[in-house]
């Protein structure tokens, strides 16, 4: 005898201190919002206490996840927090068919602004509980990575040189300002940076340059909004490359308001390519990816498509 199926189960992994707690004190309105929404799913909620506990709830959620049945909504994972917990989600996800929810909770929110998901919760709830998903591509990155692994999958941007040390330097502050902590970082930064000598090699050319960054992004938006590779496409197969070549200080200085809204990639010193692979290298380079610590170069860069569905609003997904 078939047994009853009984709805989907809707996991919910949260990061309850992201935002500085924003994330804790916005979830019984993201609990009401999905059970009012979705009245037959069986919410399972998960605060989690650790990055390696996030990390572990989301791969079971998603190895737990049920083949779906046909007419009706399959089981997904859902993540609460900021662009950490959007890594782990879209890691576990990646290369299933369970569809990953977004709320964003957290400082940067950039996979969201990537790919277009609100970042408001109202709009969050609106989108999962509407259900319509988008099959998008994801940037491989492997190499040798700061946690042993052997792969990482990024939705967003792998930055290295300037971007990826102002990264590394909002990660690690003392107070969260929001997006003026990139501001600061950056200035912080800009006082004693010079351009960095870079080994790549893109689509099997080699190319040795100095720049003050190189960029390689799939959904394109980094640093609390910075949209560092403004024209990227998730459903186009590629990676879009971003580079600053060398300039003084000033002019990188002028450039950065214009990364927030795409603008700085008309400057003479900006140069951009399009990819299928890129390998980055360089002396006392590395990597952050989503905002994470992703390790020191070489690192291997792919696009990979049709690997993640992802909870996306009907414009976004009939678009995609």
């Amino acid at each position: 005898m078939a047994l009853r199926y009984d709805g989907p189960t809707l996991t919910l992994v949260v990061n309850p201190a992201a935002g500085r707690g924003r994330a804790r004190r916005l979830l019984p309105l993201l609990t009401a919002g999905l059970v009012t929404g979705l009245p037959d799913a069986n919410l399972h909620v998960h605060q989690t206490t650790s990055f390696s506990d996030a990390r572990l709830r989301c791969i079971e959620a998603v190895e737990r996840a049920r083949p779906a049945v046909e007419g009706h909504r399959r089981d997904a994972l859902i993540v609460m927090g900021g662009d950490g917990m959007m890594h782990l989600g879209l890691n576990a996800a990646a290369g299933t068919d369970v569809p990953l929810g977004l709320v964003a909770a957290g400082r940067g929110n950039d996979f969201c602004r990537g790919i277009g998901v609100p970042n408001d919760l109202p709009g969050a709830i609106r989108t999962i509980v509407a259900g319509h998903t988008l099959r998008m591509d994801m940037l491989e990155a492997t190499g040798r990575l700061i946690d042993g692994a052997e792969r990482r999958w990024v939705g967003s941007i792998v930055s290295t040189g300037f971007d990826a040390r102002v990264n590394y330097r909002t990660n690690h502050l003392r107070w969260n300002f929001g997006q003026l902590s990139y501001t600061w970082s950056a200035l912080a930064e800009l006082s004693r940076f010079e351009p960095l000598p870079y080994r790549l090699v893109i689509d099997g050319e080699p190319r040795e340059q100095t720049a003050m960054f190189v960029a390689v992004g799939n959904a394109g938006v980094f640093g609390g909004g910075m949209r560092a590779c403004p024209d990227a496409d998730v459903t186009d197969g590629l990676l879009d490359v971003t580079l600053i070549n060398p300039v003084s200080r000033f002019t990188l200085l002028r450039l950065l308001p214009r990364m927030f809204d795409g603008g700085f990639v008309h400057d003479p010193a900006v140069e951009r390519l399009r990819a299928r692979e890129v390998v980055v290298d360089g002396d006392g380079l590395f990597g952050m990816a989503d905002g994470e610590e992703l390790g020191a170069v070489p690192l291997r860069l792919r696009a990979v498509p049709d690997m993640l569905s992802v909870f996306v609003p009907a414009a976004v997904a009939t678009a995609g």
